[in-house]
This record gives C-alpha cells, structure tokens and sequence, in this order.
C-alpha cells in the first residue's frame, strides 16, 4: 500500500465537471494497493496518518497531527502509485491488485482512516477520470510504503 500525502489549504475532486467531493485545510490523500496488503496494512497506514505532525504549532514548527487541527482529509484512489519503471519507458503496473481487491481494499481504508480522523473523510471515485485540484500548502508532500515500516 503506498500512499502519497500532501499538507492542503484546499483539495477537490471533479468529475464530469461537477465538484464530488472538497476540503478545506487538512491533507489529500492518494492510495494505491497492491494483491499483497491486508488489513493490517490499512490499520497500520491509517494510524500513521491521522498522527503525522505535518502542520504547524504556535511556533511555526511541524508539531500538530491533521486530528490536532481539526482538519479534513481527501482520499484518491490512485493505481499509477505502484508503477514500475525499472524495464523501458512505458510504466508497468503489474503490481497494482486488479479492482476485485483493490476496491473492497479502498472501502476498508476510507472506512479506518475516518475512524482514526474522527469524521468521515472525503474521497473521489474508484476507478472514475477524476481532475483532483489543490493548494498544498508549505509545500509539504510525504510518501509512504506500508512495506517499508519496519
């Protein structure tokens, strides 16, 4: 599971030019699944990321969790994030777990995360065209294996 993190002022998500799903100040979220992650990995990633101390304290220093401020959270599904480009120029997605895991995968993480936030996150459309816009603001971007925490 690997997920892409960016610290917004604003994030959305259209689709067939109508705005799905907006934040205001918080995080979006792109996440990408593989056939080998489990729930253990979602809970896991969960956790992470509603405790990441991205934004600023009092003192400007990057200190508060996305739960600390009381922000929003927008979660995109994003197969592209298990590309590999090891062999050619055409980005192989062999490692992306087809939509008969990966969605049940999605539905569980969106489900845990909106329990680890403490509300319900935000999210676009499995598998739609999806024009994602945001402000990230710092910028502050993080990536994160849920194969690498160990």
């Amino acid at each position: 599971m690997r997920v892409v993190i960016q610290r917004v002022l604003q994030s959305s998500v259209t689709i067939d030019n109508k705005v799905v799903a907006s934040i205001g100040d918080g995080m979006m979220v792109l996440v990408g699944f593989e056939d080998a992650d489990t729930n253990e990995d979602i809970e896991w990633m969960s956790r992470k990321i509603a405790a990441l101390r991205i934004f600023d304290d009092e003192d400007g220093v990057m200190n508060r969790s996305v739960v600390d401020i009381g922000g929003e959270i927008l979660v995109v599904s994003q197969f592209t994030l298990l590309a590999s480009t090891k062999k050619g120029n055409r980005p192989s997605y062999i490692f992306a777990a087809r939509p008969e895991i990966s969605v049940p995968l999605y539905e569980d993480f969106k489900s845990v995360l909106s329990f680890h936030l403490g509300k319900n996150v935000k999210c676009g459309q499995f598998g739609a065209d999806m024009k994602v816009s945001l402000i990230n603001n710092g910028p502050v971007t993080i990536c994160i294996d849920s194969k690498n925490r160990f």
